[in-house]
């Protein structure tokens, strides 16, 4: 997966690549589907989410640019899979998810993997982000939103990356958002599909 899918396709990030290789991504997807762990694409875990193609993960997480000492938001939690990377490449992990069954299956697996030390997941509308814990170096978000929300740059850390979809439910750019000064820079990365970001600030 690192080498052919990752490394091949511009993924350079070192730190990023041995996260992606330290995580057992078969952990993160429903036993059923197990079988789908490694593939290019993204894979089902029930409730029309998905856990995100290897690749998108990896582009995301090298988006942020994350040195180690980052707190960060993580919206979408799903299986816990993204915040696991996440959880090796910042201090602190935010993630949450607004389906409580998903929430609570993120949870178990980060806990049998052992990577619940700094990944705390919680129930809520991710599109308005987490208030308690705000701001955050870095958010990333999971699902495709119609517009960048509001609520979660006003979150971000004067300096801090948001790497967000933005575009229509079925066809989205993956979009880097940087905050200086209480402006805003946003730049493309590439075009991308994500399930819908549903929430106050997201799909209805």
């Amino acid at each position: 997966m690192v080498d052919e899918q990752l490394r091949k396709r511009g993924i350079g990030d070192e730190r990023v690549l041995a996260a992606m290789l330290e995580i057992p991504r078969e952990e993160f997807v429903p036993i059923e589907s197990r079988v789908l762990s490694y593939a290019d694409d993204p894979v089902p875990i029930g409730f029309g989410q998905t856990i995100s193609q290897p690749y998108m993960t990896a582009l995301m997480a090298q988006s942020l640019a994350l040195k180690g000492t980052e707190t960060i938001l993580d919206v979408g939690a799903g299986s816990g899979y993204g915040a696991a990377v996440l959880g090796v490449l910042g201090a602190r992990v935010i993630s949450i998810e607004l389906v409580p069954a998903l929430a609570q299956f993120a949870m178990r697996n980060l806990q049998r993997t052992g990577r619940a030390g700094n990944v705390t997941v919680m129930v809520g509308d991710g599109s308005i982000g987490y208030a308690d814990a705000a701001p955050y170096d870095a958010i990333t978000v999971g699902a495709g939103a119609p517009e960048t929300p509001a609520g979660l740059i006003g979150q971000l850390r004067d300096s801090g990356r948001l790497v967000i979809p933005v575009g229509t439910r079925k066809d989205q750019s993956l979009m880097i958002i940087t905050k200086k000064k209480g402006a805003t820079d946003s730049r493309a990365v590439t075009q991308c599909r994500f399930v819908p970001l549903r929430g106050a600030e997201g799909w209805r």
